[in-house]
C-alpha cells in the first residue's frame, strides 16, 4: 500500500519542527493511510504545535459546493486558533498569516490536472513562505490519474492565472510534491522548501492500485472516474454547456437544451475516441448552469484510463456540440477565477489557440499532432524533478 507523505512526517517527525509553531495548510482530504486528518493528528501530537489553520477553495471540509464560491476564516471553536481562508479576500497568505509561525506544513490533494486551483495556491504559499523566510513542507500525495499521459495544450505564461501558473499540460502527470519543486526552480530558489514524498507509488498508476481511501478533494469530485475525466471536462467550465455541476456525476455528465442530440451522437460516434464509449443521459441540474432546466445529454464511460485521453475527448465533445447546436452552444465571456480579461477558455486550455481552432472546425490529426510537439520539450523540462518511477508492467 502506498504512504502519504504524511504517514512519513508524522513517522519521523522532524527534528528542526519540534515545539516549534506550524501552520498546516489542509482540506477533508489531508488523511493519513489509516483516515485521521491532519489536524487530529497535530492535535494529539506532542512534537507539534499548531498555530494557525489554513483552508484552500471549497473550504476545510468542501462546504462551499458550487464552484468560485469565497469564504472567509474564523477562530477554530475547539483549538482556539485562527483558520485562515486562502479562497476570499486573500489567496495568498499574508505578512500577518505567516507572523509567528516557523514553518507552514502543506497537505493537499491534488487531481492531476492543471486547473485545480490547489497547485496554484501552493505556489502563492511557496511565494509568501520566501518572503517572510519560513520553510514550507510540502507533504506528498499520488495523482490519482498517473496512468494517463500527458494530454492537452501546455500553458502559455501570457495566460497565467489563477487556474494556471506554470507551464504545464492539462493533465502533467507530476504530483503535488514535483510541482513545487519544479515551481523552485522557476520562481522561488531562495525557497527552503521540504518535500516529504510518498513510499510505494509509481506515477503509471491508477488510484485504487494505491489502496487508499478516496476522500471528495472538493465536492464536484466524488470517486476517482470523475478525476480520470476532469482534466478535459473542465473546459466546459467556460462555455454554456453544463459539465453536470448540480447532479450527481459532475463532469462525466455533459449537455446543455439546445443539443440536437440525434445529430450530436452521429457526430461525436463519428471521431470513434480511443478509451471510453458515450451513453444518452439526459439530466436537470439542481444548481448551476441550466438549473432546474432538462439537458440533453450523455454521460463518459472511460474503458481504458491507460489509453483514453481527457482533453482531447473534451475538444471532439465540444466540436460535436457546436455543430449539432444550431447556434446554441457559447463560449463564456469573463470574469472567470479573478481573471477580469482574457477568456475563461482560454485560461484553462493554455492560450487561445484551442478556442479558435473549435470555432473554426478541428481537424482531430492536427490536434494530436500539434501537442505532440512540444511534450518533447516538456518532458526534458520536468526531468529533473520528476521523482517518482514508473512500475513494470
Amino acid at each position: 500500500m502506498t504512504c502519504f507523505g504524511l504517514d512519513l512526517f508524522i513517522r519521523n517527525f522532524p527534528t528542526e519542527l519540534k515545539k516549534k509553531r506550524i501552520g498546516v495548510v489542509c482540506h477533508a482530504a489531508s488523511i493519513t493511510s489509516s483516515c485521521s486528518h491532519i489536524l487530529d493528528i497535530f492535535d494529539s501530537h506532542s512534537e507539534c504545535i499548531l498555530a494557525a489553520i489554513f483552508g484552500p477553495q471549497h473550504g476545510l471540509y468542501g462546504q462551499t459546493q458550487d464552484n468560485m464560491v469565497e469564504w472567509e476564516g474564523c477562530t477554530d471553536p475547539k483549538r482556539n486558533i485562527p483558520v485562515y481562508s486562502l479562497y476570499g479576500k486573500n489567496r495568498k497568505p499574508t505578512e500577518d498569516m505567516l507572523s509567528g509561525l516557523d514553518a507552514l506544513v502543506f497537505d493537499l490533494q491534488d487531481v492531476g490536472a492543471r486547473p485545480y486551483t490547489y497547485v496554484w495556491t501552493l505556489k502563492l504559499c511557496m511565494e509568501a513562505c520566501m518572503e517572510s523566510g519560513i520553510p514550507i513542507w510540502v507533504l506528498d500525495r499520488p495523482n490519482p490519474i498517473g496512468c494517463i499521459g500527458v494530454d492537452g495544450p501546455v500553458l502559455s505564461e501570457q495566460f497565467y492565472s489563477f487556474v494556471g501558473g506554470a507551464p504545464v499540460p492539462l493533465c502533467h502527470t507530476l504530483t503535488m510534491g514535483e510541482l513545487a519543486s519544479l515551481m523552485k526552480n522557476m520562481f522561488f530558489e531562495k525557497l527552503d522548501l521540504k518535500v516529504v514524498w510518498m513510499e510505494n507509488w509509481w506515477r503509471n498508476s491508477l488510484w485504487p492500485q494505491t489502496g487508499l481511501p478516496w476522500v471528495m478533494p472538493s465536492p464536484n469530485m466524488p470517486a476517482v472516474d470523475t478525476a480520470i475525466v476532469y482534466p478535459g471536462m473542465v473546459l466546459l467550465e467556460a462555455t454554456n454547456l453544463s459539465e453536470g455541476r448540480g447532479t450527481t456525476r459532475p463532469f462525466e455528465l455533459f449537455g446543455a437544451p439546445y443539443i440536437n442530440i440525434e445529430k450530436f451522437r452521429k457526430i461525436l460516434l463519428s471521431y470513434k475516441l480511443e478509451g471510453c464509449f458515450f451513453r444518452e443521459n439526459g439530466f436537470i441540474p439542481t444548481f448551476q448552469k441550466w438549473s432546474n432546466q432538462y439537458c440533453f445529454g450523455m454521460q463518459i464511460h472511460v474503458t481504458d484510463p491507460c489509453i483514453y485521453k481527457p482533453v482531447l475527448t473534451a475538444a471532439v465533445i465540444i466540436d460535436s456540440v457546436i455543430k449539432a447546436s444550431d447556434g446554441g452552444f457559447e463560449f463564456k465571456d469573463p470574469p472567470y477565477e479573478y481573471e477580469t480579461e482574457k477568456m475563461p477558455f482560454d485560461i484553462l486550455s493554455g492560450d487561445d489557440t484551442l478556442r479558435n481552432e473549435l470555432i473554426n472546425g478541428i481537424s482531430l490529426e492536427g490536434l494530436i499532432e500539434k501537442w505532440a510537439e512540444s511534450y518533447e520539450q516538456y518532458t526534458d523540462f520536468i526531468s529533473d524533478i520528476v521523482w517518482y518511477p514508473e512500475k513494470s508492467q
